[in-house]
């Protein structure tokens, strides 16, 4: 059976793509699945952390390719005769371009950050995916627990067509200092990035009956 294609789009900078593919990408290999990242924005900040793991760990784990945005559907179509799991970055922006991605997901993430600009950057997003057809999940991330900012942009996230993710990633520097060695955060020890990230991949997972 072909690997399933997670999309990972949100037109504002900064949002935490990267930080989200990379953690999905190395808990879904430690749980036992094969899995490919496919970097399609030309920030190149994915392939960079994939040189970074390849030059700590040797054998990283993974398959890694880049396309440009036009290429997506060839490389997905590849790479999902090979691996349970596709996971691709797009680039920062809302536009024909991240069509052709969104076009080959079974399911598209947006990460949110805890303002609510980042919230309203998503409607380009889940306008483009519905178009598209495609079941669109927010993923609320750097949290801040107890913050009334943190509720509000999480009651109204509920407001919006796309479904909300019950995990949610907090505002942690281990996400940031793993991004930066080439690791996960659940490659960091026992802390509770780790079992964010962890109950994360079993939410997606259950959406792509994985």
């Amino acid at each position: 059976m072909p690997g399933k294609v997670i999309a990972v789009a949100q037109q504002k900078g900064g949002s935490g793509k990267t930080t989200l593919a990379v953690n999905l990408a190395v808990a879904a290999r430690l749980r036992g699945l094969s899995v490919a990242l496919l970097d399609t924005d030309p920030q190149g900040s994915l392939g960079r952390w994939f040189m970074t793991r390849r030059e700590r760990l040797g054998d990283p784990g993974l398959e890694f390719s880049t396309s440009s945005a036009w290429g997506v559907s060839y490389e997905c179509e590849k790479l999902k005769r090979s691996v349970d799991l596709v996971i691709v970055d797009t680039p920062p922006k809302v536009d024909a371009d991240l069509r052709p991605a969104l076009r080959e997901a079974d399911v598209v993430l947006i990460p949110v950050a805890s303002s609510h600009v980042d919230l309203w950057a998503t409607e380009g997003v889940l306008d483009l995916a519905a178009r598209e057809h495609k079941p669109s999940w927010l993923v609320l991330n750097r949290t801040r627990s107890g913050t009334r900012l943190g509720e509000e942009v999480a009651a109204a996230a509920a407001e919006l067509t796309a479904g909300v993710a019950e995990a949610r990633l907090a505002n942690r520097v281990v996400y940031a200092e793993t991004l930066g060695q080439g690791l996960g955060a659940m490659e960091a020890g026992r802390n509770p990035a780790g079992g964010e990230v962890a109950a994360l991949l079993t939410e997606v997972l259950r959406l792509l009956d994985i």
